[in-house]
């Protein structure tokens, strides 16, 4: 009965370590007088002022968000770049970078799993990967060639756009698909799985995947723009517009975050907007906040969580937005 939650932890460990890994071979400061230095020149600090405290702040501020990220059951990017970059004295470029990587973390750790389940469809992931990771390659050059105050502005208006989608969408736990169209048909983006609580096989197929797969193109472009990652986005679309499940588009976009997240996260290494200081400590701290988020979610409401969370968004997007005009 222990085997799972170790073989799941061990999971999550590997999958911070890889990421850490990835974090460590790309950037170019290094821990110690460099790193301090370097630190202090993102943050805007004085040299007096010491640089593991940042580390510290952050540990402690992502673990807070983890905890809240799981109970409202949105991704930790979608929270960490508007509140990090509104409310933190760190430069846009580098809140970006570890953005992606902390969206990249949670899927490297719940993919394998997802995909063991049948709850995340490679026939379904795949085409839209394609799409998705090629323009998120294109948005991370494009969110790194564009003015910090025109970023800043265009996060906020996103980030207050995502907050009223989470406000206003409803999702469907099995839409009903009359028929599947020719794209879907052609791709093969169908497929069965077992509902665990009734032990029910249920059959499921797209339609209007051609719209579908040109709205991945925005949402690709958005992820590497912002390092938001792209899970508020993918659930939308699988679930609402093509007719997946609501649990394989919640399978299948968290799958898709670990394929989409490491193209865009790749240009961010290799640009230097990434250092070690800043990237792993958030990335833990969001690790183990979940760890913490979902014992509590039994308990929780989490309706009132998701309220709250909307709030956040809308206050830090709106934070960004005037930050945008140097307000």
């Amino acid at each position: 009965m222990r085997a799972k939650p170790m073989r799941m932890t061990i999971l999550v460990a590997a999958s911070c370590l890889l990421v850490a890994g990835l974090v460590w071979a790309g950037a170019d400061a290094g821990v110690g007088a460099e790193s301090a230095a370097a630190v202090n020149a993102m943050t805007g600090a004085s040299s007096d002022t010491p640089w593991w405290m940042w580390p510290i702040i952050l540990l402690g501020f992502c673990f807070i968000l983890g905890i809240i990220a799981v109970l409202a059951g949105v991704g930790g990017a979608v929270l960490f770049v508007p509140l990090v970059s509104g409310f933190f004295p760190f430069h846009l470029d580098f809140v970006r970078g570890t953005g992606l990587l902390v969206a990249l973390a949670g899927a490297l750790a719940a993919g394998p799993g997802l995909l063991r389940r049948n709850l995340a469809s490679l026939r379904l992931a795949l085409p839209v990967a394609l799409i998705a990771s090629a323009c998120s390659i294109v948005g991370a050059f494009v969110g790194l060639a564009l003015p910090t105050d025109v970023l800043q502005l265009c996060l906020g208006l996103t980030i207050m756009f995502i907050a009223i989608l989470l406000l206003t969408s409803k999702n469907v736990v099995r839409p009903h698909v009359e028929k599947q169209d020719a794209v879907g048909l052609a791709l093969g983006m169908s497929g069965i799985y077992t509902e665990p609580s009734t032990g029910e096989v249920i059959s499921w197929k797209t339609h209007r995947t051609l719209p579908g797969l040109l709205l991945f193109i925005l949402i690709g472009l958005m992820a590497g723009m912002f390092g938001l990652g792209a899970g508020w986005a993918n659930v939308p679309v699988l679930n609402m517009l093509m007719g997946a499940p609501l649990k394989i588009a919640v399978g299948t976009s968290k799958f898709l975050l670990s394929i989409t997240d490491t193209s865009a996260a790749w240009v961010y290494l290799n640009k230097g907007c990434v250092i070690p200081l800043m990237a792993i400590p958030s990335i833990i701290g969001l690790m183990l906040g979940s760890f913490v988020g979902v014992r509590l979610l039994a308990v929780a409401k989490p309706k009132f969580i998701r309220y709250m969370v909307i709030g956040v968004l809308l206050f830090s997007g709106g934070r960004a937005f005037l930050k945008g005009f140097g307000i």
